[in-house]
């Protein structure tokens, strides 16, 4: 954009905002901007806490950039360890669930990189599957609305190589003390796990037998702190966990087997 805005000037106030990054962001809403008034508009909405990548649109991720519309979850770094264990864990063309996929980052990153046979989606939020249809257009990916595996066909029950979750796992408790960005920007659904965090987890892990292929594998991101419990309910559902850790991204992902 050719603009008469000081871009130093932007850094600061950006910077006086509590933006860490200010210039890679002062950058970064130069370049969406098509006008001076469209720059101060995305300026305002980003000094007043909305999260960066709703100001844009977009989030970067796993290489991919994802489209993110207001209110929801934005798609974070460390869910990278997710999809890494996943393309692990898994052999050629599998049948692949993404479930709480919120924008589709996920879904998307693992169309790339696994070529599945087929590859669905669910969300219980409307607005993030709205979202993930539009990012996973022209892949012939089925996104439905519900809660878990309830949306899926019945006839794929017994048939699923992967299922992914990055589920919310916060504590109820601890949902209060997340970013303003968080808190106040994305759906409480996609952030607050229950009282320890692990509510929707242990439902994705109680069902996830009933849907995997005999050696099929569960995927979930979780905190450090709440492995042991997860990995006790995984090993209740008949499942064999295994866990791993990334320092670089802060990351944890819980994978589980079923037997065959």
């Amino acid at each position: 954009m050719t603009t008469p805005i000081d871009r130093p000037a932007l850094v600061r106030r950006l910077r006086a905002a509590g933006c860490v990054y200010a210039e890679d962001e002062a950058d970064l809403l130069l370049d969406s901007a098509d006008s001076p008034a469209a720059l101060a508009d995305l300026v305002a909405r980003r000094i007043a806490g909305e999260p960066l990548e709703h100001v844009l649109g977009w989030a970067e991720f796993c290489g991919l950039r994802v489209a993110v519309d207001p209110g929801v979850f934005v798609p974070r770094g460390r869910t990278a360890l997710l999809v890494a264990a996943a393309a692990a864990v898994t052999g050629p063309a599998p049948a692949v669930v993404d479930l709480c996929c919120g924008s589709g980052a996920t879904t998307l990153a693992l169309a790339r990189r696994l070529a599945p046979r087929w590859l669905a989606a669910t969300d219980i939020d409307p607005a993030a599957v709205a979202c993930a249809r539009r990012n996973l257009v022209g892949l012939d990916v089925p996104v439905f609305t519900g809660d878990l595996f309830a949306p899926l066909p019945p006839h794929w029950r017994g048939r699923l190589d992967l299922v992914v979750a990055n589920a919310p796992y916060v504590p109820t408790e601890a949902v209060a003390l997340l970013p303003p960005e968080a808190r106040l920007h994305e759906a409480p659904v996609a952030l607050d796990g229950g009282a320890d965090g692990l509510a929707v987890l242990r439902r994705v892990a109680a069902g996830a037998g009933e849907w995997l292929a005999p050696g099929g594998h569960l995927v979930v991101e979780a905190a450090e702190s709440q492995v042991e419990a997860l990995c006790a309910a995984l090993t209740a559902a008949g499942l064999v966990p295994g866990v791993r850790h990334d320092e670089d991204l802060e990351a944890t992902a819980v994978t589980a087997r079923r037997p065959a």
